[in-house]
């Protein structure tokens, strides 16, 4: 009767550790998704910007290790992130926008910054769809009212496209950022 016990006693610590451990498993796999990030200067290299794995309430995840698939202006980049900091390969050289996706199982995050480059400084600046929207409705709108104003919102128009074509941002990554923004919404 006591060898029965002892097999009881085996048999059920071995099915308990297996569920520990699967549980353990799963929790690691929860706490390696990117579902969020954010853009900064890197301290350590300049000229270079740091992705940062972050939560949905912005605050930094330091237990994030390992590689991850990127879009960077279209072009596929795997970014290594060691305690939940990732370092762009790239430097930058001048002002420029930069258009950032990751895609894992829980959806797509796309967004899309303007890194204002000064002397030996970055500094990201985070550019919302709703600006993106709002701008041309605002020159539309104004011309509706204003038939006077037509030529100057046309101009204006065509200087922001020109503008935003020439520092990277073009048109597929224009209409990508607000579809992506109008997803976030749904």
């Amino acid at each position: 009767m006591k060898i029965f016990k002892i097999i009881f006693i085996t048999l059920l610590l071995i099915v308990a550790n297996k569920k520990v451990l699967a549980q353990e498993e799963y929790i690691q796999r929860q706490s390696v998704a990117i579902t969020n990030f954010m853009v900064k200067e890197n301290l350590l290299k300049k000229n270079k910007i740091a992705i940062i794995a972050t939560d949905s309430l912005d605050i930094p995840i330091e237990s994030l290790n390992g590689t991850f698939q990127f879009s960077i202006n279209g072009f596929g980049q795997e970014l290594k992130f060691n305690d939940g900091v990732a370092v762009m390969k790239q430097p930058i050289n001048k002002s420029t926008f930069i258009y950032l996706r990751h895609e894992n199982e829980s959806g797509t995050n796309g967004k899309l910054y303007y890194v204002y480059q000064k002397d030996d400084s970055i500094n990201p600046i985070r550019i919302s769809w709703w600006v993106l929207v709002i701008i041309p409705l605002i020159l539309i709108l104004f011309a509706a009212l204003f038939r006077k104003f037509i030529v100057v919102a046309v101009i204006l128009m065509i200087g922001i496209f020109y503008y935003n074509s020439s520092q990277g941002l073009k048109i597929p990554t224009f209409f990508d950022t607000i579809f992506d923004g109008i997803r976030n919404l749904i």
